[in-house]
């Protein structure tokens, strides 16, 4: 049974498409997504859709988007691939759905969306979540699909540099990512009062195969609670992850509000670890918190008033 939150009728989506240091001349490819995405997720809670549809639609077009860190366009791992992560929560139930290191999923999002309803299981990991994707009708597809050759340039001039030996600062925790974040999310209220939360990625650049960052995982990456708040991360995984960055965040919304909380969460990170990223955060009463610690990061928000976004918090 779904449980309504203390303000319905009031719903808004949040989109954000990665906290790093985005070139000018990417600006507007960003601003464009993700506004895209926040219009397409919005028109289905105006509508009388779910939470759950609104970030999963949200979430679908910044993967199919080359320009974010998922989905096709993705960075790739050590050995040229692309490998994928996602998670999906349901606040009213407490149910997730999440995948990791698949390979042949277009939208790794949908297969979240799956596990979700149609398991009795959380996570699944590598051929054992595509093979559950492909039990459920998706179709599975070649990897070479999901890369493009702008990642494959990224990739060489990175493992020149590594067999150079100029050090890789991107985990050193010394200065933002160049080049390094581009994780996707998603939060959403619906008219029912429900929130949702969902984020996808396809990790750091000249990443280990196997690697699983902070976005699939339940606390860290995403979470949503009707009760407290939604929220997705973005950023420096692991430090997001030794924090359970995530859930310390929705935890306050009662107390402080999601503004103020993000924007603690985000200080924490650093203190604490020197990490870098950013996060949306929404609460059951309609208002939200953006906040980040990079240059820049592309965020949309879409409600009864429209649609508004940019890539740093000045645009607020």
């Amino acid at each position: 049974m779904r449980t309504a939150a203390l303000y319905p009728g009031r719903p808004v989506l949040l989109v954000h498409g990665g906290a790093w240091d985005i070139p000018d001349d990417q600006l507007e490819a960003h601003r464009r997504g993700v506004t895209r995405a926040a219009k397409a997720g919005y028109a289905l809670l105006r509508e009388g859709g779910s939470s759950l549809d609104a970030v999963e639609a949200a979430i679908t077009l910044l993967e199919d988007d080359e320009t974010f860190d998922a989905g096709r366009g993705s960075f790739l791992t050590r050995d040229g691939r692309v490998q994928l992560d996602a998670l999906l929560m349901d606040g009213a139930t407490l149910r997730v759905g999440a995948v990791a290191c698949v390979e042949r999923l277009r939208n790794p999002i949908q297969a979240a969306r799956l596990v979700l309803e149609r398991s009795p299981h959380v996570y699944f990991a590598g051929r054992g979540a595509e093979e559950f994707a492909r039990e459920h009708g998706i179709q599975l597809i070649e990897n070479e699909e999901l890369v493009v050759d702008r990642e494959r340039v990224r990739l060489a001039q990175a493992q020149a540099r590594e067999r150079a030996g100029i050090p890789d600062l991107t985990f050193a925790g010394t200065q933002p990512p160049a080049e390094s974040h581009d994780t996707v999310g998603a939060v959403a209220l619906d008219a029912a009062g429900n929130l949702a939360a969902a984020t996808s990625t396809g990790g750091t650049l000249n990443k280990a195969p196997g690697r699983v960052g902070d976005s699939s995982l339940i606390g860290c990456g995403g979470y949503a609670d009707n009760r407290s708040a939604a929220a997705s991360l973005t950023g420096w995984g692991e430090p997001i992850m030794k924090l359970v960055l995530g859930k310390w965040a929705v935890d306050r919304v009662p107390q402080l509000g999601p503004e103020q909380a993000a924007q603690d969460a985000i200080a924490y990170l650093y203190a604490r670890l020197q990490g870098h990223g950013g996060m949306i955060l929404l609460g059951p009463d309609g208002r939200f918190g953006i906040a980040h610690n990079t240059p820049r990061m592309a965020w949309a928000v879409c409600d009864r008033k429209g649609v508004r976004g940019g890539t740093t918090l000045s645009e607020l």
